[in-house]
């Protein structure tokens, strides 16, 4: 359906640099991840991709295939004053041909982000690197798109999809999913969580709505936040030895996930 969306949409698909993709897992649970978007204006399916060292969020939506994407984070997308937009999509979880997708991932990400070649190994390092370099690609079927003009979540979002009735109507014919019930946290946390709120202004939040999709929304003010549990992800220093550094030990682990993922493919 991204043919039939106003240009303004799609360039966000097409420019954005981040988005937040929301995946639910086997409990019940949202999580949601940020992740880089691959589109081509026109195309049916908004495109991310994960490491084969580290696939849960492509075994949550494999599982689970109703997921979100939510394009509220402008940073370096060169576009004035975007709308913010929430796909909630189907999602097809793409492991067929992992050369192909590694070559295309290869490709793709230098063309998004011209940066990252220098932080990148060279070509006949990367086959010590499968963990990272053998791409799951999850490709989003929008169903459901919502946009906020100036990606302002205050105002009225335009509504675009194949679900528009219900959502107008307030509810669903589809029958009600799971839900995980609300549970507490942890009692020590992450130096990050300390950053909320100073360093980091704004959140994602998101939730799993009853037909199933999840619904996520970048809040600005007035969030009081209890978390439960903190993922950390790469750290990106800004040198390639740095990189390598700080991610050694996490590598080790991606590394023997990536090993037994291949097992049980072949």
């Amino acid at each position: 359906m991204t043919a039939s969306l106003p240009s303004t949409v799609q360039a966000v698909f097409d420019r954005f640099i981040t988005t937040e993709l929301t995946t639910v897992d086997r409990h019940g649970q949202p999580i949601t991840w940020p992740v880089t978007p691959y589109y081509e204006p026109g195309a049916p399916c908004i495109d991310a991709t994960t490491g084969l060292g580290y696939p849960k969020k492509a075994n949550d939506a494999r599982a689970n295939p109703l997921v979100a994407m939510l394009f509220s984070d402008s940073t370096g997308c060169g576009l004035e004053r975007p709308p913010m937009v929430l796909v909630q999509g189907t999602a097809d979880v793409d492991d067929r041909d992992l050369d192909a997708n590694q070559a295309r991932y290869a490709r793709e990400s230098v063309e998004k982000l011209p940066a990252i070649a220098k932080l990148l190994p060279p070509t006949p390092l990367r086959r010590f690197l499968a963990w990272y370099f053998a791409r799951i690609y999850i490709h989003v079927r929008p169903e459901r798109v919502y946009a906020w003009p100036d990606g302002d979540p205050g105002r009225e979002p335009e509504l675009y999809g194949s679900h528009m009735d219900k959502v107008r109507a307030g509810h669903s014919q589809e029958p009600d999913r799971f839900h995980a019930s609300p549970g507490g946290g942890l009692s020590s946390w992450h130096s990050r969580i300390a950053e909320l709120g100073t360093r980091y202004r704004t959140a994602v939040l998101s939730i799993v709505c009853p037909d199933g999709f999840p619904f996520a929304i970048r809040a600005r003010v007035g969030v009081v936040l209890v978390p439960r549990k903190v993922v950390g992800g790469f750290e990106a220093p800004p040198s390639r030895i740095g990189m390598l550094r700080a991610n050694a030990a996490k590598a080790w682990r991606f590394r023997k996930t990536a090993k037994r993922e291949l097992a049980r493919r072949s």
